[in-house]
């Protein structure tokens, strides 16, 4: 449905009163995510997005379901503005192809020698020198859609009721992976997890983590998106189901 028809749909029901409300929800969720997304990203493009959301969760909001409609209103939102960088994908081929890189070769080292790859490891395995591979690293922070997206899947599954549409082996596999993503998680090296759970768990930017940490927001940058990497080719026969 266009955003016009969303709309007047909603206006008919007599919620342009809400439209207000929480249209500056729509804005701070915008903002807050715009500290995860490239700089390329432009905020009026989310908030266009977010509003779609919004119009969306007040046209079909169930209080029956047991969630209160901000939360459910936030879901819809973010998914909206998610769903907008997605179609979009501002991020070059060429980040997309190093990342698929870096991941398959953390992948074949921890397989061979059945312990962590470290980032001498992986520049070593792909024949770069570390500035070069901090560099590729640090380029690929535009292309984290893998880590948002799950932690967006997980919120909206955790929140709605199963689609009578959906196969009961989709629902297995779905639960399978966000369990293995946590086991996943816990097995990250410790300066990874740290930064995963302080970007994701207690949402600190990076310049917040650099901080905590001591270390420059550059360098919080390349550990960040090491660990999603590590994550993605720990759990590629995971993501290639489902």
């Amino acid at each position: 449905m266009s955003a016009v028809a969303m709309y007047t749909s909603v206006q008919s029901g007599g919620l342009d009163a809400r439209i207000m409300e929480y249209a500056p929800l729509v804005k701070r969720i915008a903002y807050h995510l715009m500290n995860r997304l490239p700089d390329s990203v432009q905020v009026d493009d989310l908030v266009q997005a977010g509003m779609l959301g919004l119009l969306e969760a007040l046209k079909n909001f169930d209080a029956t379901q047991g969630a209160s409609f901000e939360t459910y209103a936030g879901i819809r939102i973010k998914g909206a503005m998610l769903d907008e960088v997605r179609r979009s994908d501002w991020t070059p081929r060429s980040v997309h192809k190093n990342s698929r890189m870096v991941a398959d070769a953390i992948q074949a080292i921890e397989n061979k020698n059945q312990c962590e790859a470290r980032d001498a490891d992986i520049a070593g395995y792909l024949g770069l020198p570390m500035d070069e591979y901090n560099r590729i690293l640090q380029d690929s922070v535009s292309c984290r859609l893998f880590s948002v997206d799950e932690m967006a899947e997980n919120e909206d599954y955790h929140f709605e009721s199963p689609s009578s549409e959906e196969e009961p082996l989709s629902g297995l596999l779905r639960d399978g992976f966000q369990q293995a993503l946590a086991n996943e998680i816990m097995r990250l090296p410790e300066r990874e997890r740290l930064v995963i759970s302080l970007y994701y768990d207690d949402e600190l930017n990076l310049r917040e983590i650099g901080e905590v940490l001591s270390i420059s927001e550059s360098r919080v940058s390349q550990i960040c998106t090491q660990a999603v990497l590590r994550l993605r080719s720990r759990l590629s026969e995971w993501t290639d189901a489902i």
